[in-house]
């Protein structure tokens, strides 16, 4: 129970699954220094903004966000702005925005707390280093309580330096992070309750490392370890990159029973033209190819992708291209934007920048195919007994809601059901982003 001279604190997270990661190691590391969360709706004596720099204006919003800090009776918590746009900003988050305390990048938020002493003796305290030792092991255990889903961080950082990329000079180079600390930090989340634990990378099937015998393994000797871990009943990744898709880890789809069949893999275009000039590194033939494996591998594996539309020089061809892989591989549901400009990347001031309603048209028209195949996806689910994690409640009285093992959310409602519980379930409607269910109860879980 929170006393009356303790101080309060509030994480707000945005962007990627790997932030939110983030936050909740933030989070665990202030509440070891003594802080406890703020009540929802709360004003927090401690707010940190964790941010993400990949989207057109982040900054600008973080901006937006410092000023809505400001309390009706002119005071202010102690402000913490985090992450990437951190990493980018610098120095200058804490000109601009004067109320700003600290600043501190994505590499070195284990340093947060001395961070925030130092502001709170009246220093402005910024810290953007990327040391060489590793953030995790100044990170306290993982805490109790978890969720029955958890993300677990094991590879940071990029190499492969596409040019319209922030991240690898945000998050630095790509960095694995060692097999015993990951064992550790996973069976710390299953005594907490996490059945399910997605593992999270930049580039994540580019993480190695050694096992328990030396031996030099790839994501998917990661993979194979976690699913001997009992209490486990289920394991994600993302994101991925096709050029790192190693053979082991395509054979794992097939062979892994708790590796969920789920592929986020994402292409950026469908023009070899135009990923050329993004320095994708991979051509369309190449990721086709790697889909087509994959699919022998798990015949009944989701697919999914990212794409950028009215990348520079993208002509009217290259964009009817990226409609062709779309179609060529039938995405079960995918992620999709309009290029933006990225201050310091190759992209940002190459010519040929495409104008913003031809990109809004190219935009409309990709996502329509993609919410199409979408629906599609969902559609041939129903009729199909599958097995739920419940994760969180509906809208209703009695509603939770579970995701699919193909990462589809399924709403259920039926008395004695559980956050926490696994259920089997015939899937008996669909929708553009969700299904309906009814429980078979006996083999609640």
């Amino acid at each position: 129970m929170k006393s009356d001279s303790q101080k309060t604190f509030h994480v707000k997270s945005f962007g990627c699954q790997m932030n939110v990661y983030d936050g909740e190691r933030m989070a665990e590391m202030l509440g070891a220094e003594g802080y406890a969360p703020a009540a929802e709706g709360a004003d927090a004596d401690l707010v940190v903004l964790n941010t993400c720099h990949i989207r057109e204006k982040a900054a600008e919003k973080v901006y937006s966000d410092i000023g809505r800090l400001k309390r009706a009776d002119g005071s202010r918590p102690t402000i913490a702005v985090a992450g990437c746009v951190a990493q980018a900003e610098g120095a200058e988050i804490a000109r601009r925005a004067p109320s700003v305390d600290v600043v501190v990048g994505p590499q070195a938020y284990h340093r947060l707390p001395d961070l925030i002493a130092r502001a709170q003796r009246g220093e402005k305290a910024i810290d953007l280093d990327m040391p060489l030792e590793s953030k995790f092991g100044a990170l306290p255990k993982r805490a109790g309580g978890q969720r029955p889903t958890a993300f677990l961080t094991v590879q940071e950082g990029c190499d492969k330096f596409c040019t319209y990329c922030v991240v690898p000079y945000t998050r630095g180079a790509e960095t694995s992070r060692p097999f015993a600390d990951l064992i550790a930090e996973a069976r710390a989340l299953i005594a907490g309750g996490a059945r399910e634990i997605t593992l999270l990378g930049q580039n994540v099937n580019a993480w190695d490392g050694a096992d328990e015998r030396g031996r030099v393994i790839g994501l998917d000797g990661l993979i194979r370890a976690l699913a001997a871990e009992d209490g486990l009943e289920r394991i994600r990744y993302t994101t991925s990159h096709p050029n790192d898709m190693a053979d082991g880890l395509i054979a794992a789809h097939g062979e892994v029973d708790k590796l969920m069949p789920f592929l986020h893999l994402p292409v950026q275009a469908g023009s070899d033209r135009i990923l050329a000039a993004m320095n994708r590194s991979h051509s369309v033939e190449s990721y086709l190819k790697v889909i087509e494996r994959v699919r022998a591998a798990r015949p009944d594996i989701a697919i999914s992708g990212d794409f950028i539309v009215g990348f520079p020089g993208e002509s009217e061809a290259d964009f009817e291209a990226t409609l062709d892989i779309v179609r060529a591989t039938n995405y079960a549901m995918a992620y999709s934007f309009k290029y933006s400009r990225r201050p310091g990347t190759p992209a940002a001031s190459m010519d040929g920048q495409i104008d913003e309603a031809v990109m809004n048209d190219r935009l409309q028209r990709l996502q329509a195919l993609l919410n199409e195949q979408q629906q599609a996806f969902n559609e041939r689910t129903v009729g199909r007994t599958t097995r739920l994690l419940l994760e969180r409640k509906g809208k209703h009285d009695g509603q939770l809601i579970g995701k699919s093992p193909w990462l589809q959310s399924v709403h259920v409602t039926a008395p004695g059901l559980a956050i926490g519980d696994m259920v089997d379930v015939r899937v008996t409607s669909a929708g553009p982003n969700s299904l309906g269910a009814e429980p078979l109860m006996e083999e609640v879980a």
